[in-house]
């Protein structure tokens, strides 16, 4: 068995100071502060494709593509886990959806939400949807990895309990030694998830086919992981087998093997 390593969720705070009778300590957290690492990588590996003068895209257009993009993964990630994963809490009190320092975000609500901001994007610069989600798709995993590193250092998202050597005893999630799924999900969804689409993205492929690998390869490794992640205690097993991440997983499989094994005649991507 491994030792957690107790990482300070805060890096650091101001404060407390008083404001109309209320107290208030504001901080930086690990969390927010991988979101930042993630959307910062991001827009450095889409600024360089820009700089390309192959590319049709200009440091400008990848600034708007940005700013909606995490405008989506923000607040689709926090209505998709109130809709999917706490639906109960939401109608119990609907200002549940703005406690978002309770924690809280689903990834499959931010991927709603960054289609929409696709969507957007797609219809203003006059381009093909497909032609900036597969701009967009081989960065995700930087982002996702960078997240599942925040969940780790929070201690939160464990897995199930195990006797594996590298089990480790999660503060909060009782005495038991558990899977760290956070580093598998790391593992996985940031390191391998972008070998692969970079790999993938190296040559040219038909329009909507480097966002269906993503999706495959997401929904797969999120598919093997949640057999170790422990389950939400809200929700529990489906069937008494498949968990709420599985079943949004299936969808995104298949619709991604849809876009990468159609036949059609639209251009490749660029």
């Amino acid at each position: 068995m491994l030792t957690y390593p107790k990482i300070d969720p805060i890096i650091f705070s101001i404060g407390p100071f008083e404001l109309f009778g209320e107290t208030f300590e504001p901080a930086i957290r690990w969390y927010g502060m991988m979101y930042l690492v993630g959307f910062v990588a991001a827009m450095w590996v889409l600024n360089r494709m820009a700089d390309r003068k192959d590319t049709q895209w200009n440091r400008d257009q990848v600034s708007d593509l940005l700013f909606y993009a995490f405008l989506g993964v923000i607040l689709g990630g926090r209505i998709g886990y109130v809709l999917f994963y706490n639906f109960g809490a939401f109608l119990d009190n609907p200002m549940y959806l703005f406690a978002i320092t309770d924690g809280g975000m689903s990834f499959h609500g931010g991927l709603l939400g960054v289609l929409t901001a696709f969507a957007y994007i797609a219809y203003s610069q006059k381009r093909h949807f497909f032609d900036v989600a597969d701009v967009v798709a081989p960065v995700v995993p930087i982002g996702l990895g960078a997240g599942r590193i925040g969940n780790f250092i929070n201690g939160e998202l464990w897995g199930r309990t195990s006797d594996v050597p590298w089990a480790m005893v999660f503060p909060g999630a009782g005495p038991e030694a558990r899977h760290p799924s956070q580093l598998y999900q790391f593992a996985l969804e940031g390191v391998v998830l972008f070998s692969l689409l970079y790999w993938f993205s190296r040559k040219p492929r038909q329009r909507g086919a480097i966002s269906g690998m993503f999706l495959v390869g997401y929904g797969c490794f999120r598919f093997i992981v949640e057999f170790v992640r422990e389950p939400d205690v809200q929700l529990g097993l489906y069937l008494n087998f498949f968990t709420m991440g599985q079943l949004l997983s299936m969808p995104m499989i298949a619709f991604g093997l849809f876009l990468i094994l159609r036949k059609s005649g639209s251009k490749e991507s660029k």
